[in-house]
């Protein structure tokens, strides 16, 4: 009887492991990045995941897409796809 209840301990104390070591930081950053994005602005300086820099130049909140200005080119882009505020364009 004593093994047992040790084997559930051992179980109890691998699930708590993973979520403080795991799960729990993966939250904060996804709440991070979801206040990161919904405080995006125009003039914002950006960085997307494919490593792309440029200015916000307009947000559409409806479809969920931006357009930033890059080496004089307008592109669009998903929301989600930002990765970085670098800060405002003065």
């Amino acid at each position: 009887m004593e093994g047992a209840w040790g084997n559930i301990l051992i179980f109890a104390a691998f699930i708590g492991i993973f979520y403080f070591m795991i799960l729990r930081p993966q939250q904060k950053r996804q709440k991070q990045m979801g206040q990161m994005l919904n405080a995006l602005k125009k003039g914002d300086r950006v960085v997307t995941i494919g490593g792309l820099h440029g200015t916000i130049d307009q947000i559409n909140e409806e479809e969920n897409t931006i357009i930033l200005l890059s080496g004089g080119s307008r592109l669009t882009f998903e929301k989600r796809a930002i990765n970085n505020v670098l800060g405002e364009n003065v």
